[in-house]
């Protein structure tokens, strides 16, 4: 599993958001209502220079959307499926809008298991003495055909 240290620039991404809580995963059914609705932001998309979108976010804030970790290991917070954007896009109605902070991360690249990949970057966290400084953010990358990485920040930039 590669990890590797980044930056992770300050992004706006629209989507849709949801509340999860202990016992409750919001993000599979966020996922299918934005995936359904795609075409109401697709032209907000931020593109690279081939014209492909640069990213999906799987996006998480704490409830007090400080961009702190989620609570209760990692079952409470929010989370917001969509499109990264430029920060000057406004989200149609029903939609969204989150602008990530800046971060420090360790930057994973998730092969397969979800979970072991996010086990992987907290233990990496450790190993190195670095506190988990914010949320989990997942990053889906079309132009890597679809790899998703998830990024742990340990420092606000």
């Amino acid at each position: 599993m590669e990890i590797v240290t980044c930056e992770l620039p300050a992004g706006s991404v629209i989507g849709m958001e949801g509340g999860a809580e202990p016992g409750h995963n919001p993000a599979p059914a966020l996922w299918a209502q934005a995936n359904a609705r795609f075409g109401e932001v697709e032209a907000l998309a931020l593109r690279d220079k081939n014209g492909v979108p640069v990213g999906f976010w799987g996006a998480m804030s704490d409830l007090s959307r400080s961009f702190l970790p989620w609570g209760a290991g990692f079952s409470q917070g929010l989370y917001l499926a969509g499109v990264q954007v430029p920060p000057e896009a406004l989200p149609p109605e029903g939609w969204v809008k989150w602008t990530l902070p800046a971060f420090a991360c360790l930057r994973v690249r998730a092969e397969g298991d979800y979970a072991a990949a996010f086990r992987a970057g907290l233990d990496e966290l450790e190993r190195r003495g670095l506190p988990l400084a914010g949320a989990v953010q997942e990053c889906q990358r079309p132009a890597e055909g679809g790899q998703l990485y998830l990024f742990f920040p340990f420092k606000r930039l």
